[in-house]
């Protein structure tokens, strides 16, 4: 028997690039990312065994959040890269080979068309979607670099009122890992704006298991960098996008003026996190 090797494929010619960009010629040191920004399926997958309101829930994208990201890029200046296929053809912010890179059951959902999955077919979907949308941002990183323009990236994300039948009080959500040098002046201004609850790493901690885009492209890099989580009920319209890229237009750059001079500002380990 001749054994199949070759690769399998997964996006037609027709369909998309995994990357959506925006504000290429932006001069902001700013470059934001969406790694939950779409929900579209490649038309091999099907529905993955899906309803179509299924498909609509938190379980295939964070709702609110590419909006938000490119209205921030728009107002800023800056540099902007989404990624539109969803997370559960890939998870663009796992690790390759972790548990949940494509999840098998999310929330209480089994995701039929995720069962039993060939390793070929795994790899297509990394290949395809994964690789491209994070080459995508290293180039941008690397074309920064070499002009010696400096960068701040910051992941945009959105979260559910309520995880598993337990209500969720924040508005919005700042995480890190290990460098928390742009979490906390963010973090502080906020919580100072009055009228939210914010968490520190909460209603999700950063880590190396849970957390491949700021861990890899900031931590990596030594850039600073900041992972945001804002409440979907609050961005699901077009009048909280708007009012939410506001208030993140201003607090970002002010948040940023902290790095200048900060001893910090090239050495993570010197910014240890802080609750």
């Amino acid at each position: 028997m001749t054994l199949d090797l070759t690769p399998a494929t997964l996006l037609g010619e027709d369909e998309p690039p995994a990357q959506e960009v925006a504000g290429r010629d932006g001069q902001s040191p700013f470059l934001f990312i969406c790694d939950h920004a779409g929900r579209r399926l490649p038309r091999a997958l099907g529905n993955l065994g899906l309803s179509d309101a299924e498909l609509t829930m938190h379980i295939a994208w964070d709702i609110g959040a590419r909006q938000v990201a490119l209205r921030l890029g728009a107002a800023l200046g800056a540099f902007v890269v989404c990624q539109r296929y969803s997370r559960l053809v890939i998870d663009c912010n796992r690790p390759l080979g972790a548990v949940d890179s494509i999840a098998t059951i999310s929330e209480r959902i089994l995701i039929p068309g995720n069962q039993g999955l060939a390793p070929r077919d795994a790899q297509a979907r990394a290949r395809e979607i994964f690789d491209p949308y994070h080459q995508q941002i290293r180039a941008e990183l690397d074309r920064r670099s070499a002009a010696g323009r400096p960068s701040i990236l910051v992941a945009v994300h959105s979260f559910t009122p309520v995880f598993l039948d337990v209500p969720r009080p924040w508005h919005a959500g700042v995480l890190f890992n290990r460098d928390a040098r742009l979490a906390e002046p963010l973090l502080a201004l906020l919580r100072a704006e009055g009228d939210l609850v914010v968490g520190c790493n909460q209603p999700y901690a950063a880590n190396d298991l849970s957390d491949f885009s700021v861990v890899h492209h900031g931590e990596g890099r030594r850039i600073p960098h900041v992972e945001l989580e804002i409440r979907q009920d609050l961005i699901a319209d077009e009048a909280g996008q708007a009012a939410w890229a506001a208030r993140l237009a201003r607090l970002l750059p002010l948040a940023s003026q902290a790095l200048v001079g900060s001893s910090a500002a090239h050495d993570p380990v010197a910014a240890p996190p802080t609750g």
